[in-house]
């Protein structure tokens, strides 16, 4: 049963859509920068950046050519300053300057309103410590994981979205300091990782054989 309405805010799933909302609406050019998604919702900390990168990687967005690897690559920088403890994300110039259709922004905070604020509802602070050194640091490791994953992965339509939901679900476990849901991020990380495996090792061992 669904709890009681949550109002929005910053710190909750509706009020990061509504901050992309306002970015879009601000913007007269109709594309996004992704340094401008990094500044309105990555200046606070992980949880949240990670979760508007998961947002974008099972979007409708990553049907256009490069998509799927950019979220990859953005989930990679990300991932490893987390681990390494670096206080705030930082993005290279390259990835700051790609843009984003503001239209698909729109329709895609339009479709997860519903369900964002069901999840507002739901999910709460729960085994916190889940989302403190040193674990946070190991889940920073296993989004790698699910980055590097990616890439193979991409070859294959709709196989990204098993790694792209892994890393919204630990944006919303960072976001929300709910355990619960970082093990169940887990789980999503694993299913990709059993698929992308076979076919990573098989890349890696082309590419040496190529440079042997």
């Amino acid at each position: 049963m669904v709890g009681p309405a949550v109002k929005p805010s910053k710190k909750n799933f509706q009020g990061i859509l509504d901050e992309l909302v306002d970015l879009v609406d601000a913007d007269a050019d109709g594309k996004i920068a992704v340094g401008d998604i990094m500044a309105r919702i990555g200046r606070r900390s992980y949880g949240p950046l990670l979760l508007v990168i998961g947002l974008f990687s099972i979007s409708p967005a990553t049907v256009v050519p490069g998509m799927t690897w950019l979220s990859a690559a953005l989930t990679l920088v990300v991932a490893l300053q987390m681990a390494l403890g670096m206080r705030r994300p930082w993005l290279p110039r390259g990835m700051t300057e790609r843009t984003i259709s503001g239209e698909t922004i729109r329709k895609g905070a339009r479709g997860f309103g519903p369900t964002a604020r069901r999840i507002d509802a739901l999910l709460k602070p729960n085994l916190t410590f889940l989302s403190a050194p040193p674990f946070v640091n190991l889940i920073a490791l296993i989004c790698v994981a699910a980055a590097l994953i990616t890439v193979p992965l991409g070859f294959i339509p709709l196989a990204p979205l098993a790694p792209g939901l892994a890393i919204l679900i630990f944006g919303l476990g960072l976001t929300f300091r709910d355990g619960r849901v970082l093990m169940l991020g887990l789980l999503g990380v694993a299913a990709a990782v059993a698929v992308g495996w076979p076919m990573l090792k098989s890349i890696v061992s082309r590419v040496l054989l190529m440079i042997g």
